[in-house]
């Protein structure tokens, strides 16, 4: 018996129907990825399932009872309020009783038993979800936000789990973290992502949204590429094959008939049955094309740098580094949230000047940057005057072509050309800054996050144009399939400001941190002639205090981290000027408590 029950359903929003008569059913335990372009509906599926929307026609049931909950893409703005809170809200009126009973208040209505069951259910949900109850959301990372979110979703036990692109903004050990724990719980889910990576990890079933209907492939990823693939090539050839019925038939209409014989008069009548379906046959849109424009080749040294360090108001973000960058390298930058990778590609860039070190820019350099907050975009004006500054026409391989035909390359009806950005969708925004990075010749490409929000087929696309692609790459991604895709060395930073570089692509940068934790656990072997050297044996206390450490280590980088993620944050000198001044004496002293554990540590471990 299935968790969940569509049938018939039907939505739309003054237009066109985004859902058109679809039925779908879920059983208990199964992980289905809905997939399809952006705009096809998928995030408007989730939100049907969760409750959000109410359809037009047809029916949601949950045959064994519950309901679904549903995780939205986007983190909301929430002030003033612990994770304690953030997990308790899942409850509804008693939940918002239970955190004013936790803060000191007092609330008659709220029955004892119901009370004590809620805090034990936001208590288990913070331990699994490695969450300290106690911290105010807004100092948490967008990672550990996702998870705060994630437990307020779980604390009513759904029968269904809608995630709506849940690793969007998070830092590849988040994502991580989330495949293993969704993979450990009995959940049912239904989720939309563009992390192939993550599909793969975590899919039983694929659902497509394809022209306002559902088609469910019960398989693997990989399985349903390659059935899409012959679904695709028979649908283009009965579609090439009725299309020359009809155009035969058109010609001898136009002949002319010679007799009104009852056979010609079925022939007529049969091909108006064939106009009325071609006319109703629904297309999609093509694939979305273009291409990086080279500019002239660069000098062989496009970026040095040596020795460098940044501090952003007196706070260290990066640690000495030096990297050289040559042409026609390409390089990927990882690491967690807020540890300095847009930091460094802005100092890299020349955009933040460095404390202390040197950096050269090659010569003939020309850069291209697409930066995650799309601030190239003006929100104001429209999609059109975006792309060439009001001009009618961009130069494309030295070739003019009109901007109404240079964004339908990229999936922009002339009718969404004319439309604001602010009424974009953000995979729309993201193929947009493409299409503007796009007119501009460059040597140099650099993209922060450009995967966010794009759909698959974008997504390959922006791989393939990227390995055509004969200048120098510079790209920051949480994307691991991209990464993968596209780089051929790493440059990764972590929460306390380190700069290391690897050869390799993601895989091998994960075996090579796989092999060195392997290495780290196994212990030294002794030997006879090293007995003398051997200290006493320790006492329990001293074991105690040696299990504690790691445990320290860890508060001391994930406070080092919220710091510098706060400081990364323009809001906060708006709200709070000496926040700055008053980070920066913390840092100190947790520098000085690092180095103080660090001593202990090795003191005990001899």
């Amino acid at each position: 018996m299935p968790v969940l029950s569509l049938t018939d359903v039907t939505v739309s929003f003054s237009g066109p129907p985004v859902l058109d008569n679809v039925s779908l059913h879920i059983d208990k335990g199964e992980r289905v990825c809905v997939i399809g372009r952006n705009g096809s509906g998928k995030s408007t599926l989730l939100k049907t399932v969760g409750g959000v929307y109410s359809p037009g026609a047809g029916s949601i049931t949950f045959p064994e009872g519950g309901q679904a909950a549903i995780l939205q893409q986007e983190i909301p703005q929430i002030s003033d309020c612990k994770v304690f809170d953030v997990i308790a809200s899942g409850f509804g009126t008693q939940g918002k009783d239970l955190s004013r009973i936790r803060n000191g208040e007092t609330v008659v209505e709220l029955d004892p038993d119901a009370q004590w069951k809620m805090e034990q259910r936001v208590e288990r949900l913070g331990e699994d979800l490695g969450l300290c109850l106690d911290t105010t959301f807004q100092s948490l990372s967008g990672g550990m936000k996702r998870r705060a979110l994630l437990g307020k979703v779980l604390s009513v036990k759904p029968s269904v789990l809608a995630l709506d692109e849940p690793t969007n903004h998070m830092d590849i050990d988040s994502i991580l973290w989330l495949e293993n724990y969704l993979l450990k719980s009995a959940l049912s889910l239904i989720f939309v992502t563009h992390d192939r990576s993550f599909i793969r990890k975590l899919s039983t079933r694929i659902v497509e949204v394809d022209l306002a209907k559902l088609n469910s492939f019960r398989c693997d990823y990989e399985t349903y590429l390659s059935r899409k693939a012959d679904i695709l090539e028979a649908e283009a050839k009965t579609q090439s094959a009725f299309d020359k019925k009809l155009s035969k038939e058109e010609a001898w209409l136009r002949k002319g008939i010679k007799a009104r014989r009852t056979r010609n008069e079925g022939r007529v009548r049969a091909l108006k049955q064939l106009r009325r379906d071609r006319a109703a046959r629904k297309s999609r849109a093509g694939k979305a094309s273009g291409s990086m424009q080279n500019a002239t080749q660069s000098g062989r040294k496009v970026i040095s740098a040596e020795n460098v360090s940044v501090s952003l108001s007196g706070v260290s973000i990066l640690r000495p580094f030096s990297i050289e960058i040559m042409r026609g390298d390409r390089i990927g930058i990882i690491g967690p949230n807020g540890s300095g990778k847009t930091t460094l590609i802005r100092t890299l860039l020349g955009e933040i000047d460095p404390e202390s070190g040197t950096i050269e820019h090659g010569t003939k350099v020309h850069v291209a940057y697409f930066d995650q907050l799309r601030e190239q975009l003006n929100g104001d004006a429209t999609v059109f005057d975006n792309i060439a500054d009001g001009n009618e026409s961009v130069t494309i391989d030295g070739r003019s072509r009109h901007v109404i035909t240079y964004l339908q390359d990229f999936l922009f009806s002339p009718e969404r050309a004319r439309v604001p950005i602010k009424t974009l969708s953000g995979g729309e925004r993201n193929r947009l800054l493409l299409a503007k990075l796009f007119t501009k010749p460059a040597n140099l490409f650099v993209l922060d996050e450009p995967t966010n929000d794009l759909d698959t087929e974008t997504l390959e696309l922006l791989e393939e144009k990227i390995m055509e692609f004969p200048g120098t790459l510079l790209l920051v991604s949480h994307d691991r399939s991209f990464l993968e895709n596209t780089v051929t060395s790493l440059i990764a930073t972590d929460s306390i400001g380190r700069v290391e570089e690897h050869n390799g692509g993601y895989e091998d940068w994960l075996t090579k941190c796989q092999k060195l934790s392997d290495r780290s656990a196994v212990p030294k072997k002794g030997t006879r002639s090293d007995w003398k050297t051997r200290p006493p044996k320790f006492s329990k206390k001293d074991q105690q205090e040696l299990d504690s450490i790691p445990e320290m280590i860890d508060a001391i980088d994930k406070r080092r981290a919220q710091i510098a993620h706060k400081l990364a944050d323009p809001q906060t000198y708006k709200n709070d000027p000496t926040y700055a001044e008053t980070s920066k004496r913390e840092l100190v002293e947790l520098d000085v408590e690092s180095d103080r554990v660090f001593a202990r540590w090795e003191k005990l471990e001899i």
